[in-house]
C-alpha cells in the first residue's frame, strides 16, 4: 500500500504533517449521530491511518457529538510521535440532524475543555473556530480562542467555514494556520478563499473533498479514472493535491478498503490533459 508520505508534507505553523490526511467524522454513527456500530472496527481504521502514514486527523467535539475524539483516544493514545490532531468548536447538535453555530465565549471555553479532557491532551495542536456564529461578533469569538492559546491551551488557531474577509478580520487578531471549508472538483465555491491561503501560507483543508460523493459520480472524473487505471475518489483526491501546494486533503470513510483507496491516492499524478478535462 502507497503511504500518505508519497503526497508530500505541508506545514501547519511549526507542525510538518503529510499532505494525506483523514478526516475522523464518518467512524461515528449513522448521521455522525451517536457511536459507531462496531467500535473495534473503528478503532482498526484509525490505527490503520496510522500504520499507512497519515499523521494529521480532523474531528470536532460536534461529530458524534463528542463520540469522535473520545474514539481517537481510545484507540491511539499515547499517540505515536509525530501525531497532529487537529479538532473544532464552535457548532452544538441539539439532534441527530442539527448543527448550530454557537460562538459565544462561554461556549468556546466549556468545549475547549472538553475536547482535551476526551483526547487526553493538556494543549490541542490546532483548534479551529467550526463556523462564525452570526449572533456573536466574530472578534469576539476569534478572540477567546486567542485567550485561550496565550494561555497555553492551544498551539495553533484555525478557522472553518469562513470568507476571505472573515479570515483577514482574525489574522489581525491571531496568527491563524489553517482554513477548512466546503471545497471539491465539484464545488470550488471557496476559491476565493484558497486564493488568499496561497498568498498568506496559510493550510487550506478541504471538507467534503469528494463532495458528498458528486466527485464520485461526475461524468468527467469519471472519464479521467478510466483512462488512469485508477477510482473517480482518487481521481478526485489527486485534482486536490494538485489544485495547490496549501491543499491538506481530508477525505473520511468508516471503511478500510475506502481508506487505502483513498490513501493511495497520494501516488497518483495527474498529467496535464488530465487536469484540463477536470477544469
Amino acid at each position: 500500500m502507497i503511504p500518505a508520505a508519497v503526497a508530500g508534507a505541508i506545514r501547519l505553523g511549526d507542525l510538518t504533517v503529510n499532505r494525506m490526511a483523514l478526516g475522523a467524522m464518518r467512524v461515528c454513527g449513522p448521521d455522525i449521530w451517536g457511536p459507531p456500530k462496531d467500535r473495534a472496527a473503528a478503532h482498526r481504521l484509525l490505527r490503520r491511518a496510522i500504520e499507512l502514514g497519515v499523521n494529521f486527523f480532523d474531528t470536532a467535539d460536534s461529530y458524534g457529538p463528542e463520540v469522535d475524539e473520545t474514539l481517537i483516544a481510545e484507540a491511539l493514545y499515547p499517540y505515536p510521535p509525530g501525531l497532529v490532531i487537529g479538532t473544532k468548536g464552535g457548532l452544538v447538535r441539539p439532534n441527530r440532524h442539527a448543527w448550530d453555530p454557537d460562538g459565544r465565549p462561554e461556549h468556546l471555553r466549556r468545549a475547549l475543555e472538553g475536547s482535551l479532557k476526551r483526547l487526553r491532551l493538556e494543549r490541542i495542536d490546532l483548534y479551529q473556530l467550526h463556523a462564525p456564529d452570526p449572533k456573536v461578533p466574530f472578534a469576539e469569538s476569534v478572540g477567546t480562542l486567542a485567550e485561550l492559546q496565550r494561555a497555553g491551551k492551544i498551539r495553533h488557531l484555525g478557522l472553518s467555514n469562513v470568507s476571505v474577509r472573515e479570515l483577514a478580520e482574525a489574522r489581525r487578531i491571531a496568527p491563524i494556520v489553517s482554513v477548512q471549508n466546503d471545497y471539491s472538483v465539484e464545488n470550488r465555491g471557496s476559491d476565493d478563499v484558497l486564493t488568499a491561503c496561497e498568498k498568506a501560507g496559510i493550510a487550506f483543508i478541504p471538507w467534503y473533498p469528494l463532495g458528498a460523493g458528486r466527485a464520485l459520480r461526475s461524468a468527467r472524473v469519471k472519464r479521467v479514472a478510466a483512462r488512469r487505471g485508477a477510482t473517480p475518489a482518487q481521481v478526485a483526491i489527486a485534482w486536490l493535491l494538485a489544485r495547490s501546494p496549501v491543499m491538506l486533503p481530508i477525505p473520511g470513510t468508516a471503511s478500510l478498503a475506502h481508506l487505502e483507496e483513498n490513501v493511495a491516492a497520494a501516488a497518483l499524478k495527474l498529467a496535464a490533459a488530465d487536469l484540463e478535462a477536470l477544469r
